[in-house]
């Protein structure tokens, strides 16, 4: 093997090796690394090593040495560090339009970022198998369609499917293929969905990604250009309950003090708060209006009440008058 091809593959060892084997628990001593150079056929000495690795060094990684028992080598920081890496890993398993086996192949990559020994703290939360997970492996490729028509400025096609009391998934529209606008794509409660310009309806509205099929380029311009012109995601996702459409609406709620939490976790800490009395706060919020919406205050129980206006505290009192009677 020619010098310089011995020594590059020497130095691209030495690092593979710090990579996967070391962690600030896990050092490599230089003895270490020179019985693995010789497993894999390399000839070396310990002044080569300690060269390459200051090659490596100079080239960017954060290769640190300690002489406290057990002394060596070993890399101090990563792209990703290992809480990050976590955090990325119960993403992906709680992401219910990941599929299983796909949720199986990206944690299987992400600890392929953390050294063996950090790998295994990976592999101990991965709890993936029960979880309520997508049957839809091309979602992955719906994604990258749908961002392939937005770069490009036109619209698609696609075959938009929902669930029947069977467990099958059926088309709707007949099968009749939808045609819209893509404008934006958000991950919410755990769904993705394409927010898009029906031209139809004149409406923005959204589609669960996993269920899309038969996904189309078309050669057509996008519409809705003035609806998405100082469109905000943040502010979208507060407004909206589910991901479920409704008119929008300021509605003024009157709350309880001990529920302040669950208004800011919903609309966010810039909501303006109005203190009443001693017990109770108010605030004034667009929302949409919508079953979900109507379902989310349920869920606050008797701490909460609509103040204004009276369209949609008729609303409320309607929903709740139909949810009694079916009870009876």
């Amino acid at each position: 093997m020619a010098k310089s091809v011995a020594s590059k593959k020497r130095t691209l060892s030495i690092m593979k090796a710090l990579l996967e084997k070391s962690d600030e628990a896990h050092r490599l001593s230089t003895n270490d690394l020179l019985e693995m150079l010789e497993r894999e056929g390399i000839s070396t000495n310990r002044k080569s090593i300690y060269d390459d690795i200051e090659t490596l060094k100079e080239w960017g990684m954060d290769i640190l040495y300690t002489k406290e028992k057990p002394a060596g080598y070993y890399v101090g920081s990563r792209k990703f560090e290992l809480p990050e890496l976590k955090l990325l890993v119960d993403a992906v398993q709680s992401s219910k339009f990941i599929t299983v086996k796909k949720s199986r192949e990206l944690i299987k990559k992400l600890e392929s970022l953390a050294s063996v020994s950090e790998a295994k703290q990976l592999q101990r939360n991965v709890y993936i198998t029960n979880r309520n997970k997508t049957l839809n492996e091309s979602i992955y490729y719906n994604v990258d369609k749908i961002h392939d028509a937005i770069l490009s400025d036109v619209k698609i096609r696609f075959v938009y499917y929902k669930w029947n009391t069977d467990k099958e998934l059926i088309p709707r529209n007949n099968g009749n293929p939808f045609v819209v606008s893509p404008w934006a794509q958000t991950w919410d409660d755990e769904n993705y969905y394409l927010l898009a310009y029906d031209e139809e309806s004149g409406i923005v509205k959204h589609y669960r990604v996993d269920k899309m099929r038969s996904i189309g380029l078309l050669k057509e311009k996008r519409e809705g250009k003035a609806e998405f012109a100082d469109f905000d995601m943040a502010s979208f996702a507060k407004i909206t309950f589910g991901m479920y459409g409704g008119k929008r609406e300021h509605v003024t709620l009157e709350c309880e003090n001990n529920l302040i939490g669950a208004i800011l976790d919903r609309f966010g800490t810039d909501v303006i708060i109005q203190k009443t009395d001693r017990e109770h706060f108010r605030i004034r919020q667009e929302v949409a209006v919508s079953g979900q919406f109507f379902g989310w205050l349920v869920g606050l129980g008797a701490g909460v009440r609509i103040v204004s206006p009276q369209n949609v505290v008729d609303a409320m009192e309607h929903r709740l008058e139909e949810i009694l009677g079916r009870s009876e």
